[in-house]
């Protein structure tokens, strides 16, 4: 059976086993979106849409999930049922959550939800995975600072924009080394900042800076929020100015049931050649975690081998590491519900 629209432009796969008296139900999921990216790989396969290309491997997920589809079908060694799940909108977009919005869960009944991304800089065939806390939260920022524009010649007579917001981008750095503890994860980064002069002697009536906040602990990302708001404000306070702080919560932390986790990491042995699985989780987002925030289960990093990093434009997916992501894909479903 294959159901369309689910969250828009999600694809669901159900298979059934040879027999489904366990009753259990097992969801896989592989996400199929590309990026605004220009690629750059020269490659006779490169992407033919200018401006957009697969450079998170997505295209490569998907193939690893459908060859998985492919083996089931043909074998149905085990007892239950899976659901493939092809997800869209990964890339900022939370096609996960939008599934589940759509209900995904109870509509399939699914019980366990596994998922995989492919990792550069980790041999193909090598897998990596931990318990807890594997991909950070992702929340975005919008700090709009409003002085009185003027003329650089005569600045005692403006309130100068760019200033206050530079002391500003300086003092949010407080925020990961005072009061954060050092043994936890923060990242604070200002990623824009923009004025609405470009010329040399002219003082900006307004400053507009954009940045993004991981966290791998929900009581951190809450911090995070409220001493942004404080420093921004307090301080544009402080030089004359106004500071406008807009918050969007993104993409929660992707976190990986511990006992799932040891289920995952025994069928990468026996498809894989290595598997590490007490890996130190990383700060980029993953919105896998909205599944994960409705059933339990797993995430798991499958080797890319030496290619460039996800989201740059020479990356190269691996098309060696796709009969160890379809394998474990599928390996998946008949350890979890095997025939006896």
């Amino acid at each position: 059976e294959v159901v369309t629209g689910i969250g828009r432009t999600g694809v669901v796969g159900v298979i059934k086993g040879k027999t489904t008296q366990s009753g259990r139900v097992i969801g896989l999921r592989a996400d199929m979106d590309a990026l605004p990216i220009h690629e750059i790989t020269g490659l006779d396969y490169a992407s033919e849409t200018p401006g957009m290309m697969h450079a998170c491997g997505h295209d490569g997920h998907t193939a690893m999930l459908l060859g998985a589809a492919k083996y089931l079908c043909e074998t149905r060694s085990f007892n239950g049922t899976a659901i493939v799940i092809f997800q869209p909108a990964e890339e900022g977009g939370a096609g996960a959550r939008a599934m589940c919005q759509d209900g995904l869960m109870d509509r399939f009944g699914i019980q366990e939800v596994y998922g995989m991304h492919n990792a550069p800089g980790l041999p193909v065939g090598q897998f990596a995975i931990c318990p807890g806390a594997l991909l950070a939260s992702a929340d975005e920022f919008e700090i709009k600072v409003i002085g009185k524009g003027g003329h650089a010649a005569n600045p005692h007579e403006a309130v100068d924009t760019t200033l206050v917001a530079a002391q500003i981008l300086i003092a949010l750095q407080t925020i990961v080394s005072r009061n954060v503890n050092p043994l936890k994860r923060v990242v604070v980064t200002v990623g824009t900042f923009n004025t609405d002069s470009n010329a040399s002697n002219i003082i900006a009536h307004e400053v507009v800076m954009k940045g993004t906040v991981r966290t791998l602990d929900g009581e951190y990302r809450a911090i995070a929020e409220t001493r942004i708001r404080e420093i921004a404000q307090g301080t544009a306070t402080a030089l004359g100015a106004v500071a406008e702080v807009t918050w969007e919560t993104g993409y929660p932390v992707t976190m990986n049931t511990p006992e799932h986790t040891v289920y995952a990491a025994e069928v990468a042995r026996a498809v894989g050649t290595r598997v590490d699985d007490n890996v130190d989780p990383i700060m980029p987002a993953e919105d896998f975690a909205f599944m994960l925030q409705e059933r339990p289960g797993a995430y798991i990093f499958c080797g890319n081998g030496n290619t460039a990093q996800c989201h740059h434009p020479a990356y190269n997916f691996d098309d060696e590491a796709i009969p160890f992501g379809s394998s474990w894909y599928s390996g998946m479903i008949e350890a979890r519900m095997p025939l006896s």
